[in-house]
């Protein structure tokens, strides 16, 4: 590792304290360049994208509710689990 080893002192530039840089804003043609660079890059890689066909699409999502069924399912009954377990240890 590269750390200094010295009394801590970090040597100032000549001339006094430094002053950050204004940024200048980029012109409307150098923006809009960019802009339409980046809109055919996007174009360029949304058709190389490998779409589901219809019968993948509706067998995800019944897959996706079928899961989340069950997970509620299995919360709701440790839930339960739980709440006789409790009540068993400190009755009311």
């Amino acid at each position: 590792m590269n750390r200094p080893t010295g009394g801590g002192t970090t040597a100032k530039p000549p001339g006094g304290p430094s002053r950050p840089v204004a940024r200048q804003a980029p012109d409307r043609a150098a923006r809009a360049a960019r802009a339409e660079a980046f809109l055919r890059g996007l174009v360029s890689e949304m058709r190389r994208v490998t779409w589901p066909s219809r019968q993948e699409w509706v067998s995800a999502t019944i897959l996706t509710i079928v899961l989340v069924a069950v997970i509620g399912l299995y919360t709701y009954l440790v839930d339960q689990l739980f709440g006789l377990l409790f009540n068993a240890i400190h009755p009311q």
